[in-house]
């Protein structure tokens, strides 16, 4: 018997920052620890992490973090985490830690405590064990966990569809799904970003006969915009391409390391001669891939667009082709990518985001998972709340008791003492960590508020010089601005802004002494208050006085 909680640090209510914990007794297994890119007006944020003070604070009894799969919304936060906690051990299968050590190469982060685990392999901790299990998802070596307590088992699934079609180390091993359901499961934690799609994801995530007809359609150049880690799509590309005459040149060293590596070790395949170089690149016909990240979407076909990259032209009778569906909060850079090309006269083939999925579980996957695993419990996880209330009421559908199923947010903590779910309030403290640029500590409020100021109201600056033994006044105050106001149009309410600063610095000083911190205070009140009356903008004031 045993007590057991279950939080997630990321994950609920969001898109991304995936990171679940669970603590049986003294032991901690983390499952995944991934990112997520801003959306709304994060000013100079490039991704955010879930934050891990929880874990540090108690390192000694964690065991360790097991990957799902190789995406960054499962293992992107891992090179900040890794060199905090270099020491920290990673669980994977073979591919999600190759992708993994390719990102960290990438992030110059060195990772020394990587253990590749085999699926369906158990791997015992004291009381519990841990067991991965096969699942389908885009990307080879995906699995769901199982871990074992003296209480039950607790499923977690990760990102998973159902299709017998993928097959080999893209296969879901459905037989040992339904012998752990067959078991004593005492929580299923399952995604829910389709939770409100009907039927199954298979076969609207397969695209192959969309790759033949695009290639069909257009004999001259393609260039296909991939994300690297969809090792499935870049597969069905190599299946269609290969079928035909044309060459695949591959850009981006990125998505050429991911690739190649995929080719090494045999998780995908096509015949090397296809493979063509920078020599093949304005040959007619040729496909070019290149990669799309999900933190500068479209990057890089913009960048063909401007004409900035180093190696491909556009051509007259080029055809972009998008070989991803539109993802929640780029749609609008989409279209602008569209529009662009349109006004050049390149054609631009996309994938619809109503006929074509992406690979995560529809209400028919989701129904079937919680079927073989018959858990006692089941708590919705990844995605948006709308989304985990969907998740929920297909639980409800199978008979899940309505009080079996555990609707929670970031931080709420779910807690079994001896198999049986207790009611609590307690929660974990939680928060966000922005990330930006290589720095590894978080941005902060204070910094978003002051770009924020910045980017809507711009800079003032007063700058003046006092002579050092009098403290008169002898150059300024003079203001210049950045952002704020068109200064050949206001040039009388900067006048009267130095006239408003010069009364205060003189108010300020004496023969002995200048109170440089009640001048930058007033400053910043008075003319910021003067400004507003005159502009009803409120810009960033910044004080600058020396001494000769």
């Amino acid at each position: 018997m045993s007590k057991i909680n279950i939080f997630a640090l990321g994950g609920l209510n969001e898109d991304g920052k995936n990171m679940y914990v669970m603590e049986v007794d003294n032991d901690i297994f983390v499952f995944d620890a991934g990112l997520k890119y801003p959306k709304d007006r994060l000013l100079g944020i490039d991704y955010i992490i879930p934050s891990y003070e929880y874990l540090k604070e108690n390192i000694k009894r964690v065991k360790g973090i097991f990957l799902t799969h190789g995406h960054e919304s499962n293992f992107g936060a891992l090179s900040d985490i890794v060199m905090d906690l270099p020491d920290i051990p990673i669980y994977g299968l073979k591919f999600t830690l190759e992708v993994l050590k390719l990102q960290m190469a990438f992030d110059k982060v060195e990772a020394n405590n990587l253990r590749e685990i085999k699926s369906n392999s158990k791997l015992e901790f004291g009381n519990c064990s841990i067991l991965p299990v096969p699942v389908t998802h885009s990307i080879p070596d995906s699995c769901l966990y199982v871990l074992e307590t003296p209480d039950g088992s607790i499923v977690y699934t990760g990102d998973f569809i159902f299709d017998p079609t993928m097959m080999g180390h893209f296969s879901c091993d459905i037989g040992k799904i339904a012998s752990i359901g067959k078991q004593n499961v005492l929580c299923l934690m399952s995604e829910s970003m389709y939770a409100e799609n009907d039927g199954f994801t298979s076969p609207r995530h397969r695209v192959g006969s969309f790759i033949r007809r695009v290639l069909h359609d257009n004999e001259n150049r393609i260039i296909m915009s991939v994300l690297p880690a969809h090792i499935y799509r870049i597969q069905e590309i190599f299946d269609e391409v290969s079928k035909t005459n044309r060459k695949i040149v591959i850009m981006g060293k990125f998505l050429q390391d991911v690739i190649y590596k995929a080719l090494e070790l045999k998780y995908i395949h096509i015949n090397k001669t296809k493979i063509g170089d920078l020599t093949s690149l304005n040959e007619k016909g040729t496909v070019i891939l290149i990669s799309d990240f999900k933190d500068k979407p479209y990057a890089n076909l913009e960048r063909i667009l401007r004409e900035n990259d180093k190696f491909v032209r556009l051509q007259e009778n080029d055809t972009i082709f998008i070989t991803e569906p539109m993802y929640l909060g780029v749609e609008k850079r989409m279209v602008m990518i569209m529009d662009e090309f349109a006004k050049r006269k390149i054609n631009v083939v996309a994938l619809s985001n109503k006929e074509h999925l992406l690979f995560h579980p529809s209400k028919e996957d989701l129904m079937m998972m919680i079927n073989m695993i018959s858990p006692k419990y089941y708590f919705p996880v990844k995605g948006n709340y709308k989304d985990q209330v969907e998740n929920a009421n297909l639980a409800l559908k199978l008979g899940i008791d309505k009080d079996n199923i555990l609707l929670k947010q970031n931080g709420d903590v779910v807690t079994f003492i001896n198999g049986k779910l207790e009611v609590s309030d307690k929660k974990i403290k939680i928060d966000e960590v922005l990330i930006d640029g290589k720095s590894q500590n978080d941005v902060g409020e204070l910094v978003l508020k002051d770009r924020e100021m910045l980017a809507e109201a711009g800079i003032v600056i007063v700058t003046a010089t006092l002579d050092k033994k009098t403290k008169t006044i002898l150059a300024g105050p003079e203001i210049l601005t950045r952002g704020f106001i068109f200064v050949k149009d206001n040039m009388d309410v900067l006048k009267e802004g130095s006239v408003i600063s010069e009364q205060i610095i003189k108010n300020n000083t004496n023969q002995n002494y200048v109170d440089y911190n009640n001048i930058k205070q007033e400053i910043r009140a008075t003319l910021g208050k003067y400004f507003y009356e005159e502009t009803e903008c409120k810009p960033m004031i910044i004080t600058v006085i020396g001494e000769v």
